[in-house]
C-alpha cells in the first residue's frame, strides 16, 4: 500500500531556510538565526483570530452527488433544535434546546467554540446567553460560564464519599452535565439537580473541555494507522534528544489507533458524534443506547421518560432520510474540508522556518497523506495538513487535567491539529486562554514533552518568536 509520510523535520527545515532566504526580512524583521535570543518576557504578540474571508466550513470538492446529499442533510440536522421529552436531556450541557451547531459555531459551522468579542454575527457563548429558568427550569448559570468564555463541560477528577469528601482512591473522570430539564413544564416528575459547582471549585476537583473543530476530521479518519505508526517513528533520535516520545490511543474492542477527542479516546466519526449526542445534548442513539445519570448516580425513575434509544436509523424511508442523526452528523463532519490558510507573507514563510527550528513540527506534523476511502473518492490519497501526529503526549503538570481515557493518562493530551487554528478565540483543552503566546508558554512545565521546544521559543529573538505568531494565525 502506498503511505505518504510527512517528510521528516530537518528536511523541513532546511527546504523552509532555503524559502527565507529569498524572502527579504526589512520590515517584517531578521530570522530566527540573525539576533540575539531575549527572555521568556519579550514583546511579542498575539494578532488575534483572522477576519474574514473565513477559510473553513465548506464541503470538499467533487463529492459523489448522493454523499454531498447525505453531508447537506447532516448540516441541517447539526443546527436543528432538541426538545424535552423525546430527545434533549434530562441532563445537558448545551442551550435549553440545544443543537450542535450553537457550540461548534468558529468560524463556521463545524468549528469550535464562538465568542462575541471575536465574530459578533456569531454571536455570544450559547451556555450563558439563554435562559435557564424557561418553562419553570431550576436551573443556576456556573461561574465558569461566562457570555465572553468558552464553551465548556466539566468533568470531575475524584468522586464523592456519601458524606461528601472526595475519594481520592477512586478517580471519577466522568462528564457532569451542567444543566437538568427539572422544574421545566414539559419535565414531569423528573427531579434531578446540578452538581454543586462551589464545592467542585473550591476542592480544585473540576476540570473542563471546550468542544474540538470539526474540520477535515473526514481527512483524518482515513489517515492509515501504519502511517500514524511510521511517522511516530521518523525521527527518532531528534525526539529522543528533545525528551519527545508519545504514543497511540487504542480502541479497547478492536486495538485500532483512535484518534478524535482531546485525548484521542474516539476511534470515528460515527463514535465521536454518538457520544457527543448522548453526553452534552442527552439523547440516546443506537451506539449509547441509555439516559445519562449524573456519573457516579443512578437515574431517578420520574426521568425515565422516553424510549431507548432516541435517536434512530428510519427503515423503509429513501435517501438521507434513512439515517439517524448521529449518521447524518457523522456524514456532515466526514466531509467537511481541511481549513485554508492565508496566503503566505515574507513573516509567515520565516514562522514556518522557527516553527521546524523549535521543533513544533515534531508533535505537530504538517500533513500526512490519506488512505483510499470507500465513504467517498474525493476522501482518497488525500494530503491533510493537519499539522498533528495524532498520539498523546505527556503535557506535564501545568496541563494535567487528572483524566485518563484509553491509553491516555491525566497528563496526556492529543497534539490539537493546529489547521484553522488563525481563526480560533480559545486555546488548549479547557479554554484557558485566548491568547496564543500563553497558550505556548502553557506547554511547558514538570513533565511535559514540549518543555525543550519552548526553551528555544524562549530564547529566540522577539522578531522571530513574532514570525511563528503570525505562521500560526495563517493557518
Amino acid at each position: 500500500m502506498k503511505q505518504t509520510i510527512v517528510v521528516a523535520v530537518l528536511f523541513v527545515v532546511s527546504v523552509v531556510l532555503a524559502i527565507s532566504a529569498n524572502v527579504p526580512a526589512a520590515a517584517d524583521g531578521p530570522t530566527a538565526t540573525t539576533s540575539a535570543p531575549v527572555a521568556a518576557n519579550a514583546s511579542v504578540a498575539d494578532p488575534g483570530p483572522r477576519g474574514e474571508p473565513i477559510g473553513a466550513g465548506g464541503f470538499i470538492k467533487n463529492i459523489n452527488p448522493a454523499v454531498l446529499a447525505g453531508a447537506q442533510d447532516g448540516a441541517t440536522r447539526f443546527a436543528e433544535l432538541e426538545t424535552f421529552p423525546g430527545g434533549l436531556g434530562p441532563l445537558y450541557n448545551s442551550g435549553p434546546n440545544g443543537a450542535c451547531s450553537e457550540c461548534h459555531a468558529q468560524p463556521a459551522m463545524g468549528g469550535s467554540s464562538p465568542a462575541a468579542h471575536a465574530y459578533p454575527y456569531i454571536g455570544q457563548n450559547p451556555q450563558a446567553t439563554v435562559d435557564y429558568s424557561a418553562g419553570g427550569a431550576n436551573n443556576v448559570i456556573p461561574s465558569f460560564i461566562t457570555p465572553s468564555g468558552p464553551v465548556r463541560e466539566m468533568r470531575l477528577k475524584y468522586s464523592r464519599n456519601a458524606n461528601g469528601s472526595l475519594n481520592l482512591n477512586e478517580p471519577d473522570g466522568g462528564v457532569h452535565d451542567l444543566y437538568s430539564v427539572t422544574g421545566r413544564s414539559d419535565a414531569g416528575s423528573c427531579q434531578i439537580g446540578q452538581p454543586n459547582f462551589a464545592q467542585e471549585l473550591a476542592s480544585n476537583n473540576a476540570v473542563f473541555r471546550i468542544p474540538t473543530p470539526t474540520y477535515g476530521d473526514g481527512l483524518i479518519e482515513g489517515i492509515d494507522d501504519t502511517t500514524i505508526l511510521a511517522n511516530q517513528a521518523a525521527n527518532a533520535a531528534i525526539k529522543a534528544k528533545m525528551g519527545i516520545s508519545g504514543q497511540v490511543n487504542r480502541s479497547g474492542n478492536d486495538g485500532t489507533i483512535t484518534r478524535f477527542g482531546w485525548k484521542a479516546q474516539n476511534k470515528s466519526l460515527l463514535m465521536f458524534a454518538g457520544e457527543a449526542y448522548n453526553v452534552e445534548d442527552g439523547v440516546t442513539n443506537e451506539l449509547f443506547t441509555t439516559q445519562r445519570p449524573e456519573p457516579g448516580h443512578s437515574l431517578p425513575p420520574g426521568c425515565r421518560t422516553n424510549k431507548n434509544p432516541e435517536d434512530t436509523s428510519n427503515p423503509g424511508m429513501t435517501g438521507p432520510a434513512v439515517n439517524s442523526d448521529i449518521t447524518a452528523f457523522a456524514s456532515f463532519m466526514r466531509m467537511l474540508d481541511q481549513p485554508k490558510p492565508a496566503p503566505p507573507t515574507a513573516s509567515t514563510v520565516r514562522g514556518l522556518a522557527v516553527f521546524a527550528l523549535a521543533g513544533c513540527a515534531l508533535c505537530h506534523t504538517p500533513s500526512m497523506t490519506t488512505a483510499t476511502s470507500t465513504f467517498d473518492p474525493a476522501l482518497s490519497n488525500v494530503q491533510a495538513n493537519l499539522f498533528s501526529d495524532l498520539l498523546v503526549h505527556n503535557m506535564g503538570t501545568g496541563l494535567a487535567d487528572g483524566v485518563s481515557q484509553g491509553n491516555a493518562n491525566g497528563q496526556e493530551f492529543r497534539t490539537a491539529p493546529l489547521w484553522g487554528l488563525g481563526q480560533r478565540v480559545f486555546f488548549l483543552h479547557d479554554g484557558r486562554t485566548s491568547d496564543l503566546v500563553q497558550a505556548i508558554r502553557a506547554h511547558a512545565s514538570s513533565g511535559s514533552e514540549a518543555n525543550s521546544s519552548i526553551t528555544l521559543f524562549n530564547n529566540m529573538p522577539a522578531s522571530a518568536q513574532q514570525d511563528l505568531l503570525n505562521f500560526l494565525r495563517s493557518l
